[in-house]
């Protein structure tokens, strides 16, 4: 059961899963115990062009669209989100603002050395203050000279704490409000004034790091704004809906393993005197999993192909991001339920799995977020504008 793509893809699909096979399951539970960044598997990602997927050959990608890169989010999260988090937010949040609001002088500069491996990205917008109403951030931005001057906090930002670029959003002008007053930057981590914060203890995703950043009169060369004063919510928004749908390829590929571990161990496992995948009881657990991957598949896939044919995603990549992260931690939850005590165990991955699945109801906009944008999106089909 698996979506048919193109060759190509599918040769993409068997390098990703023979480098997370080698590189990555074997490093899968100890780095979550340790808590420690894997920069070695990351970089080594960059090396192979993993990072570069969706992004043109002239910056050192792949060419491969966003449908390539939710392959990638689907083989990583096979084994391990940690990876699949510090990837995304490298390549789907960072490298993205540059691709989508950068100039090509920028892009060189900075898009090849992130799709390389060379240079590790991450992306801060929410505040103490603004969280799931993202256009209420306080960061400021003030141009002086030649540099703009920022000045503010962030927090939740994963990568944040080893990232050589960052993506900070900053109020410019605050009159114009989110969709003209919000500014983007690219901040290299040596920049005067800026400092890091605490790296937060976590349920989950332990081998990802996420901190807050500090802000006291940072410096930035004021070619360093993306897209020009006032374009960094529409930047923003534009990289969010399209890591939305990288978000639903990682949460097919958690589903999957959980199935394919369900499916081993019910026709493995004894009871009563034969396998338990004798029992109804069973069968149409592993029943509603498989139906609920397929459908998973069908839309992060749909939604990629039209991402990639250049058509606006909004409706879909909500619609991906909620129904996904939604059913793939009850596909988790089904397959410990399978697999009885040992699946409540550390012995195997699921218990990391289940931990590490919930926090993808919370990040790139929390579900209830997206039951808004999803209605607010079907209500303007005929002509109504919600009021906020």
């Amino acid at each position: 059961m698996e979506y048919e793509h193109s060759d190509e893809i599918k040769l993409l699909r068997q390098s990703v899963r023979e480098f997370v096979d080698k590189a990555i399951r074997p490093i899968a539970r100890a780095i979550d115990e340790e808590e420690r960044v894997p920069l070695e598997t990351v970089k080594q990602a960059g090396e192979l062009g993993l990072l570069g997927i969706p992004f043109p050959e002239q910056y050192g990608g792949l060419d491969m669209g966003i449908t390539g890169y939710c392959v990638l989010m689907e083989e990583l999260n096979r084994v391990c989100s940690s990876h699949t988090t510090i990837i995304g937010a490298h390549a789907q949040l960072a490298a993205m603002s540059i691709y989508l609001g950068g100039n090509d002088a920028q892009k060189d500069k900075y898009l090849r050395a992130m799709n390389e491996g060379r240079m590790i990205g991450a992306w801060a917008l929410t505040e103490p203050g603004a969280g799931s109403d993202a256009a209420n951030i306080s960061s400021s931005a003030e141009l002086r000279g030649d540099e703009w001057v920022i000045n503010g906090q962030k927090m939740w930002i994963t990568n944040g704490s080893f990232a050589d670029v960052i993506i900070v959003h900053a109020v410019t002008d605050k009159s114009k409000g989110a969709r003209g007053g919000i500014s983007a930057f690219i901040v290299e981590k040596d920049y005067p004034g800026f400092k890091v914060g605490k790296v937060e203890e976590k349920m989950g995703l332990k081998a990802s790091h996420t901190c807050s950043l500090f802000f006291e009169d940072l410096r930035v060369p004021a070619e360093n704004i993306l897209g020009g004063p006032g374009q960094g919510f529409q930047i923003a928004m534009k990289t969010l809906d399209i890591g939305r749908c990288g978000l639903g390829g990682s949460s097919v590929g958690a589903a999957k393993e959980a199935f394919e571990l369900s499916r081993a161990y019910a026709i493995q496992r004894q009871q009563f005197g034969r396998p338990i995948a004798d029992f109804q009881a069973i069968q149409f657990k592993l029943a509603e999993m498989a139906v609920k991957i397929y459908t998973m598949e069908q839309i992060v896939y749909d939604c990629a192909k039209r991402v990639d044919a250049g058509k606006s995603a909004t409706l879909e990549s909500s619609i991906v991001k909620l129904y996904c992260t939604e059913v793939a931690s009850e596909v988790i939850d089904e397959a410990i339920q399978i697999h009885g005590g040992i699946g409540f165990s550390r012995e195997l991955p699921l218990e990391r799995m289940y931990r590490d699945a919930r926090v993808t109801r919370i990040f790139e906009g929390t579900n209830e977020i997206q039951k808004s944008v999803i209605a607010s999106e079907l209500l303007k089909q005929v002509g109504y504008r919600v009021t906020r």
